[in-house]
C-alpha cells in the first residue's frame, strides 16, 4: 500500500517515516511540508494512503481533503483532538493524536489496509438485491446471501460502497450510506454520522463523541447526535 506524509513539522515527518518503515505492507513514496506540494504529487502518482496533519500554513488538512476530487485513504495526524469529529465527517480512516503511540499507529494502518483490500474487490462487488421482513439479500458470486437484521452490528460508508459488519463477517456492497439507510427499518438502525449506521440493539455504551459496539468505536456526528439521542436513547435512560 503506497503512502505519503503531509506535515509542516520536520520532526513529525521523520517520526512518521520511522513508523512506516516498521510496517511491511506500507510503501513510502515521500513526505511534504504543505498541502499544495502534496496535491501536485497526488495528481501525478498513485497514492493509496495519506498521513495528513491538520494545522498547517496556507491550507489546513481538513480543507485540503475537501478540495481533492479523488482523494486517497486518509489518516489524520494532529496534536489537537478537538478536530476528531469533523475528520470522521470527511470519511477519514482514523485520527491519530500526537505524540503517536506505535500500537495506535498499527491499529490505524491495519484498518486502512483492510479498507483498501475491500475497495479493490471490484470483480466480486456485492449488491443489495432485496430488503424485506427481518432480513436482507446480498448478491455475491452469482448467489444470494441472506443476512438477518439482528446479526448486523453496524454499517460503514466507504466512498461509493458500504461495508456491512456482522459478528463473523464483513460484506462490501456497491451502495452509498444514504441509500441503504433509507431501506433499513428505522426502529433498529440509526444513522450516527455521515459514514456510519448502527444497530441500536448492539450498542454497549456511548458518550458525547462515540458509540461503542463490542470493541468498535463509532464516531457520533454532531449533525446526527440530537436525532439519535431523541429517537433511540432518551426514553431508555433510567432516571434517578
Amino acid at each position: 500500500m503506497t503512502c505519503i506524509v503531509v506535515d509542516d513539522e520536520p520532526l513529525a515527518r521523520q517520526g512518521m517515516e520511522m513508523n512506516i518503515a516498521n510496517v511491511s505492507f506500507l510503501q513510502f513514496l515521500g513526505s511534504f511540508s504543505n498541502a499544495l506540494a502534496a496535491s501536485d504529487f497526488i495528481r501525478k502518482e498513485k497514492v493509496d494512503l495519506m498521513f495528513l496533519d491538520i494545522n498547517m500554513p496556507e491550507l489546513n488538512g481538513l480543507d485540503f481533503l475537501k478540495s481533492l476530487r479523488d482523494a486517497p485513504l486518509v489518516i489524520f495526524t494532529t496534536a489537537y483532538p478537538q478536530y476528531a469529529l469533523e475528520s470522521y465527517e470527511l470519511d477519514a480512516i482514523d485520527y491519530l493524536v500526537k505524540p503517536i503511540r506505535i500500537e495506535r499507529f498499527l491499529k490505524a494502518v491495519n484498518k486502512a489496509e483492510n479498507h483498501l483490500r475491500l475497495l479493490q474487490q471490484e470483480s466480486n462487488t456485492h449488491q443489495v438485491e432485496k430488503i424485506e421482513g427481518d432480513f436482507v439479500f446480498i448478491k455475491a458470486d452469482r448467489k444470494f446471501f441472506k443476512i438477518y437484521f439482528k446479526d448486523i452490528y453496524y454499517i460503514e460508508g466507504l466512498k461509493d460502497y458500504v461495508v456491512i459488519y456482522t459478528a463473523d463477517n464483513k460484506i462490501i456492497t456497491s451502495m452509498n450510506v444514504k441509500t441503504i439507510a433509507a431501506q433499513l427499518p428505522a426502529s433498529i438502525f440509526a444513522r450516527v454520522s455521515k459514514s456510519y449506521i448502527v444497530n441500536v440493539l448492539h450498542i454497549t455504551s456511548f458518550d458525547n463523541e462515540l458509540v461503542y459496539i463490542q470493541n468498535n468505536e463509532i464516531p457520533l456526528g454532531q449533525s446526527f447526535k440530537d436525532d439519535f439521542l431523541k429517537q433511540y436513547i432518551d426514553g431508555k435512560i433510567v432516571k434517578r
